[in-house]
């Protein structure tokens, strides 16, 4: 079940005019959590916003023995919500439900995990790269943003082994353009090499893209689906999304309860607002 709390603001690193991470206390979210899922977060008690924002869980934050204390939030100003988390100061305390949301499922070896992100779209995959290389499966992060300076942690990735592909749509790091070319390209160099599992999250036609992509070439791919959600617990119906199933009709379903995770294959992606 998950917990329902008033997370005291540990610590909120500016990363630039727009991105932000939020540390805070929540031990009891984080003893729970699993790579892909969520928290709802209320930054004020007021009521503008009314509701809860979704937000994937970035780290898991763990004292000196390892033991898990808190959580962070990889965070965009875009709007009220995330504007009053990227201004929250330390000692601050917001209302934090989670963890929530079906998880990723790590791959092992001798396969490779190939996590694709475009700009916040990041937020999910820290936790996965641990997990991965715990089991120590080989991964790639193939990472897309409009700039080199709005690639984030990179270093923290490679610490963790993960290799880095990036691409920068002014050119001013790694390939220039989208990072599905790259992503493209090195899945056509893989041949008969060994499975290879896609993960992403990041704009909606960046992930049609990648899905697309990933069928051509007969890989599994697993997307992180960032929708619109009022309640995160299946109650409001505001994040339904359609999908397949095998044997019946295309049907809607609760992203916050079916997902944020799916098989890509299963999503119908003309039915998804950009």
């Amino acid at each position: 079940m998950p917990c329902d709390i008033d997370a005291v603001v540990r610590s909120n690193t500016r990363l630039s005019d727009e991105y932000s991470v939020l540390a805070l206390d929540a031990p009891e979210i984080a003893g729970l959590a699993r790579p892909g899922q969520f928290v709802m977060v209320k930054p004020a008690r007021g009521m503008d916003p009314l509701l809860r924002r979704p937000f994937s869980i970035f780290e898991i934050l763990r004292d000196g023995s390892g033991h898990p204390t808190g959580i962070s939030i990889l965070n965009k100003r875009v709007g009220v919500g995330t504007r009053l988390v990227y201004d929250a100061e330390p000692g601050a305390r917001v209302a934090c439900l989670g963890p929530l949301g079906r998880p990723f499922e790590p791959i092992d070896p001798p396969a490779q995990a190939w996590m694709v992100a475009g700009g916040v779209g990041l937020a999910p995959f820290l936790t996965l790269a641990e997990a991965l290389a715990a089991r120590g499966t080989p991964t790639t992060l193939f990472y897309g943003a409009r700039r080199a300076r709005d690639l984030y942690y990179t270093g923290v990735f490679e610490d963790l082994g993960v290799t880095v592909v990036a691409a920068t749509e002014d050119g001013s790091l790694g390939a220039k353009g989208f990072i599905t070319g790259p992503l493209n390209d090195a899945l056509a160099a893989v041949g008969s090499g060994p499975a290879v599992k896609l993960y992403v999250c990041g704009p909606t036609p960046m992930m049609r893209a990648v899905a697309t992509i990933a069928d051509c070439h007969g890989q599994p791919c697993d997307v992180s689906l960032e929708q619109v959600m009022g309640c995160g617990l299946g109650g409001c119906y505001s994040c339904v999304v359609l999908t397949r199933q095998v044997g019946a009709p295309p049907h809607f379903v609760r992203s916050c309860l079916e997902g944020p995770v799916f098989d890509a294959g299963r999503i119908v992606w003309e039915a998804l607002a950009h």
